[in-house]
């Protein structure tokens, strides 16, 4: 009996099935999506515009398409020319309504990418967060009437402020001329929304992608002439320490070889890229995978390091994503005495070449327009 076959054979009933359950599913969700956005369109729901330019930084799918990375690329170049505020909804805090990022408020407070951001450009930029977008801004501004750029992080479906500027993000590995509306796809909402937008970025490209790879895919999407269309890769930086510890042991993984042992742990939306990076070092790799923005309990690292026991490695690091170092710092349940073994992986955005566009000068263009 050949098992593979039927293996293969029950997988492919298995997604057959799933398909016939979740397509009417996807049919109501896209409906509704429909309706509110045609609601929006014809004024039944009001958008509300700010004197302040607004910037607008989200996405069509669900999770894990680099917003924040950008978010911290255009802070990065703007934030010494504008002063910049940061509101977002703080996914996953225990806080509610407005909250204003200060330095004693935690992970727990603020959520884990605002706190990031905060603290990453502490004392350039205003960060807070808050459900309602609109009431948010308006904190904001009563809190500094100095700022004078405001960027809403995943916020494409937050209609009720309307942008001065709408950048939505694509994941170059999910591109949505291959999707289907949640629960059978990824989409949050129609790709055609994406034609709704002032600019496009497609994010997380390979290193050796090709020019022809560039054009089918800007060929898929069909966007007007007058958006504007971005490529981008993720930058990997040395290791850092997730503790202040002094003269830390891991300062690059170039040095590590096949005995040595590298155990991966990242709570993100899509683990993929991270793993194949640290697999392109040639050590020996073990990834555990928690969900996306997941709140590491005492078992958890108890498991983490029962694992990193048991694994073979003549030098042995647990290395973690940057996100997660956020959550991790913050914990009161790693142990102290291992806290010299864990180290995270920093990104940057990187934008390619393409068609030489400059995106912060276009992006600069589009915020001094006048309407």
């Amino acid at each position: 009996m050949d098992f593979d076959n039927i293996k293969r054979i029950s997988r492919k009933v298995l997604l057959g099935t799933e398909k016939v359950l979740l397509t009417p599913l996807s049919w109501g969700y896209g409906a509704g999506v429909w309706l509110r956005n045609t609601a929006f369109n014809i004024g039944l729901l009001k958008e509300e515009a700010f004197e302040v330019p607004v910037v607008s930084i989200g996405n069509v799918t669900v999770g894990g398409t680099g917003k924040t990375p950008h978010v911290e690329y255009i802070i990065s170049r703007l934030g010494r020319r504008y002063n910049i505020a940061v509101l977002s909804r703080g996914y996953k805090r225990r806080t509610k309504g407005f909250v204003m990022a200060s330095d004693n408020l935690t992970p727990v407070d603020l959520g884990d990418e605002p706190y990031q951001i905060y603290h990453k450009f502490r004392g350039l930029i205003d960060v807070a967060v808050c459900e309602n977008r609109c009431k948010g801004i308006e904190a904001l501004l009563k809190v500094n009437p100095d700022i004078d750029l405001i960027l809403l992080d995943d916020a494409l479906q937050h209609r009720y402020v309307k942008p001065k500027v709408n950048v939505v993000m694509i994941d170059y590995n999910r591109p949505p001329f291959d999707d289907k509306l949640l629960p059978l796809g990824q989409l949050r909402e129609p790709a055609d929304r994406i034609l709704k937008c002032d600019m496009v970025v497609v994010t997380k490209c390979p290193d050796d992608i090709k020019p022809v790879d560039l054009r089918m895919f800007k060929e898929h999407l069909e966007l007007f002439k007058y958006q504007q269309l971005y490529f981008s890769k993720i930058r990997y930086g040395a290791p850092e320490p997730v503790f202040p510890i002094g003269n830390p042991e891991l300062t690059s993984l170039n040095w590590l070889d096949k005995d040595d042992l590298l155990l991966g742990v990242a709570g993100i939306a899509n683990p993929r890229p991270f793993t194949k990076y640290l697999r392109q070092f040639g050590t020996r790799l073990k990834v555990i995978h928690y969900d996306d923005h997941h709140t590491y309990s005492r078992a958890d690292f108890s498991y983490i390091f029962k694992m990193l026991k048991e694994l073979e490695g003549r030098r042995k690091y647990i290395i973690t994503t940057e996100k997660d170092a956020v959550r991790i710092l913050n914990s009161p349940y790693f142990p102290p005495t291992r806290r010299d073994q864990i180290y995270f992986i920093p990104i940057q955005a990187d934008f390619l070449n393409y068609e030489d566009r400059d995106f912060i000068y276009e992006l600069q263009a589009l915020i001094s327009a006048q309407n």
